[in-house]
């Protein structure tokens, strides 16, 4: 008997002596892997954009879930299919950047040029998904800069009389420019006009362009008491004489902005209105018998403003989807390889991109489509202002 407790008592000791190694050497082995990550050269040390890059591979349910498991209240915010994978899922992604349910995982790394098109939907509207998403503009500069027939009517240019309230009562910004609108793709242009263009990746002209709507939603703005400043500074000349690419003209539109915001302190929302190169059947919607130009909203992911600027496109999809159901294409965020993913909306906390229809659109549906962002902002606009005048 006593000779199997001393043998249990060894036993024991030896085990403690095993465990007790085996922590001592994971302690050493995790001050000499801190040791190795902090005094290697700059160049070979993980940076917080090489983690991001590595995170962002992993489904956002799995944090919320890991999140969830010390905070059961995150957990109610989780969708019922939002259940936390398996191991084996997490592992696989983690490999090999693929996700299951996402295909486009695949297609981004394997075709030359998919990551363009590779964005996030915040808010999907009525028929959008994964093969409509906006398209961007990519013809080579001197496509864009080449001299083109537009045939168009004087009236077709102004449009319908825009109604202005006169009341005494109506409110006003005065002389306060509160919202700045440019265009970095100032030439996109619309099939419609373009009698000599039959590849809508050759739908750009000098004059008759995305400046038309820029200048229709300033006035109809206006007309809402709400005071605008619209820039028509021609980006592609400015790529052209600094010999910059077509990809670079968010550097070059940045410029512009930047000086605009400077000179102008009144400025409080920045709108930069593109085309997009969607053909008809996704840029277009009947509302009350009336045909219009169908818009999407782009915030840039890499943006620090992010939240901020996703909060407003938000708020003014929702808005335009009860007075115009359809209307909005809904909210979409791009960034990381491969984008520019900021798009000038670091400038400031209220910046958005606004695709405004598409190449096969007339201007008579886009101004109709200008005139109903602009009655929908300008209710957001004073509704704001009231609050703020209350507090």
């Amino acid at each position: 008997m006593q000779l199997k407790k001393k043998q249990y008592q060894n036993n024991n000791g030896k085990l403690f002596y095993k465990k007790g190694g085996i922590y001592l050497i994971s302690i050493v082995v995790l001050f000499v892997v801190i040791g190795l990550l902090t005094t290697v050269q700059p160049t070979y040390r993980f940076s917080s954009k090489t983690i991001a890059n590595f995170t962002s591979d992993i489904d956002s349910s799995i944090f919320m879930n890991l999140i969830g498991m010390e905070n059961r209240a995150f957990k109610q915010t989780l969708l019922e299919e939002s259940k936390l994978p398996s191991l084996s899922t997490i592992l696989f992604q983690v490999a090999t950047s693929l996700k299951p349910n996402d295909p486009r995982s695949l297609l981004r790394n394997e075709i030359p040029g998919f990551s363009s098109f590779d964005q996030d939907t915040l808010i999907a509207g009525v028929g959008t998904d994964y093969t409509n998403f906006p398209i961007e503009s990519s013809a080579p500069l001197e496509e864009i800069l080449q001299d083109r027939v537009a045939v168009i009517d004087e009236d077709t240019t102004k449009g319908e009389e825009i109604e202005k309230d006169t009341s005494s009562s109506a409110p006003t910004t005065g002389n306060r420019d509160v919202v700045y609108i440019y265009n970095t793709h100032n030439r996109e242009s619309f099939l419609p006009y373009l009698p000599d263009v039959a590849n809508s990746d050759s739908a750009f002209h000098q004059e008759v362009n995305i400046t038309n709507v820029s200048d229709r939603l300033a006035k109809a703005l206006e007309a809402k008491g709400v005071g605008a400043q619209v820039d028509n500074t021609d980006i592609g000349l400015i790529l052209n004489k600094k010999g910059m690419e077509y990809w670079q003209s968010y550097d070059a539109s940045r410029e512009v902005v930047e000086a605009a915001v400077a000179s102008n302190k009144e400025i409080e929302y920045v709108f930069d209105l593109h085309r997009d190169s969607q053909r008809r059947e996704v840029t277009t919607k009947e509302i009350n018998g009336e045909s219009y130009a169908r818009i999407i909203f782009v915030v840039g992911s890499d943006s620090k403003n992010f939240n901020k600027n996703t909060e407003l496109a938000t708020k003014l999809d929702q808005l335009i989807e009860k007075k115009y159901p359809g209307l909005s294409r809904g909210v979409l965020s791009k960034g990381g390889p491969g984008s520019n993913g900021v798009y000038n909306q670091d400038l400031t906390d209220n910046a958005m991109l606004i695709e405004f229809g598409g190449v096969d659109n007339t201007l008579e549906e886009l101004y109709r489509s200008a005139d109903a962002v602009a009655e929908v902002f300008s209710d957001y606009y004073w509704d704001a202002e009231a609050v703020n005048a209350a507090q």
